[in-house]
């Protein structure tokens, strides 16, 4: 029987989506603030930015050791609220509530990691099921479209804070921590509109309820498939996101030592390729039911590996062509990221959807997590001009990679019966 398809679930389901990438950017933006606010004051600390960078690692390292896990339990997992909800049920309230508490742990630092830790601890909990929902309620046809418009709204998500949190919560400190709790509240919103939309129903699902192994069995269990696609996408995932997250990483360095500009304006020049992501969402997905997801992604591939090789003959005064550029990649970037986990679904067992999206996951994070210190160690030894021929290399290892990619593409469309 074909899933039940509805795009307004989808939509609230994208709710889930974008309040996670609201909470990941004032996180992002004012959590390093926080810290460095009190290791400037504290004695025999030495390596201040070596230490607030190690805490930001914190989610990576929750993404690539507990999200795989989590998402194989959520498959093995049947409750009246259905097998993915619970973890939405306990995560979300606990990251909310703990998130919301960050800016005012003011009386003790080590009391402030471990607040930190468990509200990583609880995002990690619900954050792959909430993503493997998408799948669950999406036939396999329609999943492209159905990621352009979770990713859209998770744009959303990441536009509410730069356009609207950034002038109601201004430089002033206060206003800067009600951020937190403001968003903790709408992340509790989120989840009662999540919870009263979405119903998980037990025959609409494959279960891997008969003779079901334990988990570290079923993670096993995938590294003995004979089917190499899975690994050549995975390996794949991981390529192109070594490649971005090394740019992101060190963009604002890059244009201070080789463009010569501030870096507030270099990291500004990003916000374009953001912009064209977030625009290019839904027609990524559209154009991925048309003509296919791999050769929807090989052409982002070539048009990302084209567009870094250009950026790095770019010289001082970059703009207008560094904008042009990033804008076009920001399309082309979209054409991968929209349709490379309907890619990993579609290769998924049904009922093992939860596990295969913690290994998109693992795939993605273990990518941020190595990269920059790579391409730093690359840059310091040789020059800053090593940025995007490394980042245009990994692209080029991604598109090998997927080239070997033989399954995942859409299922054809069925009758309900």
């Amino acid at each position: 029987m074909e899933t039940k398809f509805s795009y307004k679930k989808i939509f609230v389901l994208g709710l889930g989506f974008g309040v996670i990438s609201l909470t990941w950017a004032i996180y992002d933006a004012y959590v390093p603030m926080i810290l460095q606010s009190y290791l400037v004051d504290m004695p025999n600390v030495k390596y201040i930015d070596t230490t607030i960078n190690a805490i930001m690692t914190f989610d990576n390292i929750f993404a690539i050791s507990l999200i795989p896990f989590i998402g194989a339990l959520s498959d093995k997992t049947w409750t009246r609220f259905g097998r993915r909800m619970p973890y939405l049920l306990v995560g979300i309230p606990i990251g909310a509530l703990f998130f919301a508490a960050i800016p005012y742990i003011d009386f003790s630092f080590w009391a402030l990691i471990v607040v930190i830790l468990i509200m990583n601890f609880a995002m990690a909990l619900f954050r792959g099921p909430t993503i493997a929902l998408m799948p669950d309620l999406t036939p396999s046809h329609l999943r492209s479209k159905a990621n352009g418009i979770v990713n859209f709204m998770g744009g959303v998500g990441a536009i509410t804070f730069y356009g609207l949190f950034t002038k109601l919560f201004t430089e002033n400190q206060g206003n800067i921590y009600a951020a937190f709790p403001v968003t903790g509240v709408i992340m509790i919103i989120v989840l009662l509109i999540l919870l009263v939309s979405i119903r998980e129903t037990k025959d609409q699902f494959i279960q891997s309820d008969k003779k079901s192994d334990g988990i570290f069995k079923t993670l096993i269990s995938l590294f003995k498939e004979k089917k190499t696609s899975t690994y050549f996408l995975l390996g794949a995932i991981f390529l192109w996101f070594f490649g971005w997250h090394g740019i992101t990483a060190n963009f604002s360095r890059y244009g201070e030592t080789i463009w010569n500009v501030s870096e507030d304006i270099s990291s500004g020049y990003l916000m374009f390729f953001s912009a064209t992501l977030i625009i290019m969402s839904i027609p990524s997905g559209i154009i991925a039911s048309k003509f296919g997801r791999k050769k929807t992604i090989l052409t982002g591939l070539i048009g990302m590996f084209l567009m870094l090789s250009v950026a790095q003959f770019i010289g001082a005064d970059p703009m207008p062509m560094i904008v042009i550029l990033l804008a076009i990649g920001g399309a082309f970037w979209a054409l991968i990221n929209i349709n490379s986990f309907p890619m990993v679904a579609d290769m998924a067992p049904a009922a093992k959807l939860g596990l295969y999206t913690g290994l998109y996951y693992f795939s993605s994070q273990l990518a941020a997590i190595i990269s920059p210190p790579i391409f730093g160690i690359v840059m310091d030894l040789t020059s800053c001009r090593a940025m995007f021929p490394m980042a245009a290399l990994a692209f080029a290892c991604a598109l090998v990679m997927m080239i070997f990619v033989r399954r995942g593409e859409a299922q054809p469309q069925t009758k309900a019966s």
